[in-house]
Formats: C-alpha cells, structure tokens, sequence
C-alpha cells in the first residue's frame, strides 16, 4: 500500500501506554480532555445541556471503537460529533479518524497549510532522534509520519478565527511543530486547547511518558521543524494568561502553575524547549 493512502496506518506498532490511557476528565463541564494512549483528545459540549458537541482530534491509530464507545458513554449511544477540528495531523492525533470517518458523515476542520498532509499530497519530516537522550525521541524515526488522505471530508478553517460548531472558541495559528498547527482559546473563561504547541509532559521521556510526570514543556522535540516559530507560538499563548490549558500530551495544568510555569517556558525557552543539536535545529 501506498504510504499516503495509508489513512488508518494499518502498519503502525505503536505499544506505549501512559497510566492515564483510557481515562477521562471533565475540566470544567464542556470541556472533556480523554487520555488515549500518549495522547489527549477532547470534546466540547455539555452533555447536561445539549446533545450537540465537538471533536477536537482523534488519537492513535486503531482506537476508533475505543473513541466511540467513549463518546458513547458520554453523549448518549447514537452520539456523533457535529465537527472534528484538528490542531494538526501528525499520527497520534489523526490516527483514527479515517475509521471514524468510515462511520460518521461530518466536516473536519483543520489550518490551511496543514491540508497539504491531509490530503496525501506531502508527508511530514521524520522524527529526529539526536534530540534528545529520552527513548521516545530515540524511537521516533520508527513513527509513522506519512501524510493520509481525508480529502472528502477535510476543509481549512476560516482565517477570521472562528471555529464551525464552538460559538466563544478562537482558532490561533501557532506554527513551529507543524506549519499549520493550530490552538483553541476560549476568552470567557480563558480556557486554553493548545495541541502540541506545549504539553505538560516531557514527551521524548518514556519513563515520563508512561507515568505522565507532570511538567511543562515545549513542543515535542523529534517532530518539531520550526523552533523560531516555535517559540513565538508559545510566546503569543503565554500572552493569552489562560487560566487552564489541556494539551496533547500530559495531564491539564490550571492557575498559578499554569501561569508560572508557561511564563517560565517562554523566558527560558531555549534552554528548556529548543534541542542543543537536531537536523531540525538550525
């Protein structure tokens, strides 16, 4: 097969686990962050309230029916998402979404410049293992990175910042991991979907990975290919003071640690963040 039309990535092993895969939180009541693996996906809804909610990103390869079943438990068992919006379309947060598509009839939404690997039309950079000394950046290069093909359903959002199906949400273009990486903030309540811009774990660590060790840090290194960009999305999310941030790896971080630690981020973020060596450093 094709890589790129390897869209349910039928070939990936992926065997990591974190201890919080299968678990679900509700951060406040439309905002629901569910641990997948290594990997958070969310849905915006309440269910006390309407029947009417949003998937943002689809987890890892082969986790659709786990995905429903979730939703299912959540909304009700005829449940499906009116919208799936991507922050960005590397494996572990598209990885179910052409199964999912096989079943449910609805628009996905993702950055313009990110259609191009949702399209099949380019594959993204493979993971770069001399980043750093942790067994997930080591393992990276094994990591699908092949673009898929969701073109009958996937469109780019719109450019004024709005969000189809998520009335009070902004989409924020932070660009550095992936060219069309996008954020989600909801200014009401400062609430804060960052995708992988930062995530609160150290994710080339396996050891952290799999206890979810709580910590801020930048943009997971091995696929990151823009750190100047990088960086001034971390910077344009610090700007935004949230108060609560649920990112695509680790658990959700809220208040003062939110605060200080994103500030923290951005003030040394060379240091923390950016790799010393990298084919993607320089």
């Amino acid at each position: 097969m094709d890589q790129t039309q390897d869209s349910k990535f039928e070939d990936s092993f992926l065997p990591m686990s974190s201890i919080g895969s299968g678990i679900g939180v509700a951060v406040v009541p439309d905002v629901y962050c569910y641990t997948d693996q290594i990997v958070n996906l969310v849905l915006v809804g309440n269910p006390s309230e309407t029947s009417e909610f949003v998937l943002i990103d689809t987890g890892m390869p082969k986790s659709a029916e786990q995905i429903k079943n979730m939703i299912h438990k959540r909304f009700g068992e005829s449940a499906i998402p009116k919208a799936i919006i991507l922050t960005h379309g590397h494996f572990d947060h598209v990885g179910s979404i052409a199964a999912l598509l096989e079943d449910w009839d609805i628009p996905v939404y993702a950055h313009e410049q990110e259609l191009p690997f949702l399209t099949g039309k380019e594959d993204y950079p493979p993971g770069d293992p001399n980043v750093d000394s942790g067994l997930v950046a080591k393992m990276s290069p094994l990591f699908p990175n092949h673009g898929i093909d969701i073109s009958a359903h996937v469109q780019p959002l719109s450019s004024d910042g709005t969000v189809p199906n998520m009335p009070g949400w902004k989409c924020i273009h932070t660009p550095g991991h992936t060219p069309g990486h996008i954020s989600l903030f909801r200014e009401q309540d400062r609430i804060l979907i960052a995708g992988d811009a930062f995530v609160t774990v150290k994710q080339e660590s396996l050891y952290k990975v799999l206890t979810q060790t709580q910590e801020i840090s930048g943009p997971p290194r091995y696929y990151t290919t823009d750190w100047e960009a990088a960086y001034e999305s971390v910077k344009k999310l610090e700007a935004l003071k949230p108060q609560l941030a649920v990112t695509g790896h680790g658990v959700p971080m809220s208040g003062n640690e939110l605060s200080t630690s994103l500030q923290y981020l951005v003030e040394h973020f060379n240091e923390m963040a950016k790799p010393e060596s990298g084919k993607y450093v320089n």
